[in-house]
């Protein structure tokens, strides 16, 4: 989905504070995860504002366990590559 505009539904998008406020992650660390192809953005505002789908949440959860039971950032995301082909 990339850089899409949202122009339907954008209520069901969060914002990135939402999602920071929501997983208890920082706004910095989303953005590194978001570069890290980790998580994805579900589009932007017109006005170039990143939206998440509230799905994100719980796969930043997922993140937060994994990264905590010692994987590593690479670990995750090859995980990720085979079990969501993210």
């Amino acid at each position: 989905m990339g850089s899409q505009t949202l122009s339907s539904n954008p209520e069901n998008s969060l914002a990135t504070g939402e999602v920071s406020k929501r997983s208890g992650f920082t706004r910095e660390q989303i953005y590194s995860y978001l570069n890290a192809g980790l998580i994805k953005e579900s589009g932007r505002t017109s006005t170039g504002r990143l939206r998440f789908d509230p799905a994100c949440i719980e796969r930043l959860r997922l993140i937060r366990q994994l990264n905590e039971s010692g994987y590593t950032l690479r670990d995750i995301r090859e995980t990720f590559k085979t079990a969501f082909r993210a």
